[in-house]
């Protein structure tokens, strides 16, 4: 990734002389207190709430209720606690410390220890607190920290200061838009702007700019209401349709990921923290928070290693999500796959459902469905194919197997849901015979019909290698990418045949496309085949209802293809993350009509503000469908008014034109005239300027340009 200068620093550098490019900026000790004028959006963390951070004695601990011994079995004690203490991390030297009763000579029960780390100490609550040395000794282990703010707890209690009530902003108000505008949120540089997307002015309208915004990455909830940033001390949520303001704060130093639960309830944060001993693995710390309250629900707290099953990676070898939301919109459920088991959790009170894990022998992957609490799970092939490979749904709080699937000779599985959780296609590569090849074919699940049946599909030529695959959404209908670069076959198909017989059908199969991506419109309908990255984004607008292509483009070296929430407008974007040149994006209409783009340098990230459901129902959706004419007039206006607008804009700007013209000939005008006279004086007198009233005469004139005289010896 490119860096980020601010223009400040580099003029500044430029002043002194000094080429940026080769400093190493994480390599910069500023002194204490100083911030070279760039102030920190989670400064005020340190200011405030100084009970959640680290005030330099986070890597101690008090370990209570130890024996209570003379001075000669004080080195024994000690010797116990610490081979005890030192197989969870590194004590310091000089790290424990066992207080002594003057008067008694005998110690007071309690010590004190010493790490490196403060996760180390954190590891050495978590695994000590309440371990029993013998029938009278049951260590209570408390952090430092946690012992100094009991001691301040004052002694007579007060009423807490009331504070009086300030409505703050409608965090949907954006959605009240009167041109039923989107947003969206870029990174470039150093600053993070959101926009509304006003296309009918073929523009972007700025609504909110914030420097230092963030100190990684921003990422909207599922359904648009926040705005998370990522900081030293934890992530912050943001709201508003103009003014978003900071709405909870969550501490979790040196946070590196965050993840939203569907239903916006509640916020997963992640970090990851080196060990003392570098042969150790890193210590992983995961909070579930109450994304409204603020409030710690949940941690998890571990090796790197507990944490690195199944997934599409993420972060030194963690993959991530690594806890997995599922029960439709009310976010009643999550798991995450461990060793042999599917763990999952119920949000009531943050366990585990039935108070154990599912056991499932050598499973490596699992999936919800996103509507119903329903588990896909895949185990592989064991014993040298004596034990087939299996995909399994399960449907939780019961654990009951709903249907199960064996599968043979198989190499890899991929499961993909669609949105509805209609259906659910398993991709299958199996072995040929002779094993040393594999081919591709699809494992398609009827989950919403009675035994849940299957059906198999094969692709004409079953050898041709799998690009992609996608269900169109909220739909029946899915797109796969086959075949061999750079020019693959695109085929889509139906799990509905004529007739509205239920069985799987194809459409139809493009040949020869540049394409090694399918992106879906939110609406289904419409999709785009792209060619991205080595490809050069070339890009195909297909209606798949009437099977025809709307438009092609290209946007030159493109990365990333993103639809608005409503289908009407889609973004394909180039980021300095894969390429310097030509940063920014393109904004398109459905059809692949280019409305405007926008160039940025160090342009790192484009998000469009995902939208709610819609609050209509059903029955008022298909009655507005039926009606559209007359709903459709008030916006028919409204685009006139607006193309109007546009035209008499034109007209101001070729007028402007004209005029600048007008002018420079009537310079050029005024000076062809001051100069007359110095042309006749050029033409001996004669005064026309018209080249057709004269004639054109050869004259040649002979030149004497140097005469030398050489004289000649003969020898």
């Amino acid at each position: 990734m490119a860096s980020m200068v601010d223009p400040t620093v580099e003029a500044l550098a430029a002043n002194l002389g000094i080429d940026y490019l080769d400093i190493d900026v994480n390599s910069v000790q500023l002194p204490p207190g100083e911030d070279i004028g760039i102030p920190s959006d989670d400064e005020d963390l340190y200011q405030e709430d100084d009970l959640e951070l680290d005030t330099g004695f986070g890597n101690i601990i008090i370990v209570d209720n130890l024996p209570v011994v003379p001075r000669e079995k004080f080195e024994k004690l000690e010797g116990v606690i610490r081979k005890i203490y030192s197989q969870i991390g590194i004590i310091k030297e000089n790290g424990l410390w066992m207080p002594v009763d003057p008067e008694t000579q005998k110690t007071l029960g309690y010590c004190f220890i010493e790490y490196n780390t403060v996760q180390e100490a954190e590891l050495a609550k978590e695994k000590t607190n309440a371990y029993k040395l013998d029938r009278s000794h049951i260590f209570a282990v408390s952090m430092f920290e946690d012992f100094d703010r009991f001691m301040k707890v004052p002694d007579q209690w007060a009423p807490p200061e009331t504070k009086p009530y300030t409505p703050g902003e409608n965090l949907q108000h954006w959605l009240t838009d009167e041109k039923a505008r989107d947003q969206f949120v870029i990174r470039a540089g150093s600053d993070t702007e959101v926009f509304w997307n006003d296309a009918r002015q073929l523009k972007p309208e700025p609504v909110y700019r914030r420097p230092f915004w963030t100190e990684s990455f921003v990422q909207w909830s599922p359904l648009g209401t926040y705005l998370a940033t990522v900081h030293r001390q934890g992530a912050q949520l943001w709201g508003g349709a103009s003014t978003f303001n900071r709405l909870m704060r969550y501490a979790h130093p040196q946070v590196k990921l965050i993840d939203f639960s569907p239903a916006e309830k509640y916020l997963v944060t992640y970090s990851s923290h080196e060990p003392s001993n570098p042969r150790d693995p890193q210590r992983v710390v995961i909070n579930i928070f109450d994304a409204r309250m603020g409030k710690l629900m949940r941690d998890f707290k571990g090796n790197a290693d507990d944490f690195t099953v199944g997934g599409s990676g993420g972060v030194t070898g963690v993959s991530w999500p690594i806890f997995r939301w599922g029960g439709g919109k009310d976010d009643k459920y999550f798991a995450r796959m461990g060793k042999n088991v599917i763990s999952v959790y119920e949000t009531e009170t943050f366990s585990l459902v039935d108070k154990k894990s599912l056991k499932v022998e050598n499973v490596v992957d699992f999936s919800w469905s996103p509507t119903d609490p329903i588990l896909s799970l895949y185990v592989p092939e064991l014993g040298g194919g004596n034990q087939p490979a299996r995909v399994s749904l399960v449907q939780i709080p019961g654990k009951e197997e709903l249907r199960q699937k064996n599968l043979f000779s198989v190499s890899d599985c991929k499961m993909y849901w669609q949105s509805n959780g209609d259906y659910l296609a398993v991709k299958v590569d199996r072995y040929t015979k002779t094993k040393k090849s594999t081919y591709t074919g699809f494992e398609l699940f009827r989950i919403k019909e009675r035994d849940i049946p299957i059906e198999v599909l094969e692709l004409d030529n079953k050898n041709d290698k799998i690009i992609a695959f996608a269900w169109e959404p909220k739909g029946h209908r899915f797109a796969v990418i086959h075949g061999d670069n750079p020019r693959p076959d695109i085929s889509f198909y139906s799990m509905k045949s004529g007739n509205n017989t239920v069985r799987v059908s194809k459409l139809t199969t493009l040949k020869g496309k540049q394409a090694n991506a399918l992106f879906w419109s939110p609406g289904g309908k419409y999709i785009i085949l792209a060619g991205l990255k080595n490809f050069n984004g070339q890009l195909e607008f297909y209606n798949v209802d009437e099977l025809e292509t709307m438009a092609t483009a290209e946007h030159f070296m493109a990365t990333d293809v993103e639809w608005d929430p409503t289908g009407r407008y889609v973004a394909t974007v180039v980021t300095s993350v894969h390429h310097e040149m030509e940063n920014g994006f393109n904004i398109w209409s459905f059809n692949g009509k280019l409305l405007y783009r926008i160039l940025k340098d160090h342009f790192f990230q484009f998000s469009w503000r995902p939208r709610p459901p819609s609050f209509l129902s059903l029955e008022k959706e298909e009655e507005i469908a039926k009606n559209l004419k007359k709903y459709s007039k008030k916006y028919e206006a409204e685009d006139q008014d607006v193309s109007l607008q546009l035209s008499e804009q034109d007209r101001e700007k070729r007028k402007m034109l004209k005029d600048e013209w007008d002018k420079w000939v009537s310079r050029w005008r005024q000076l062809h005239e001051e100069e007359k006279l110095e042309r006749e004086k050029l033409r001996d007198g004669e005064v026309s300027d018209e080249e057709e009233e004269y004639e054109a005469k050869e004259v040649e004139v002979e030149e004497l340009l140097d005469v030398s005289e050489e004289v000649l010896t003969d020898d």
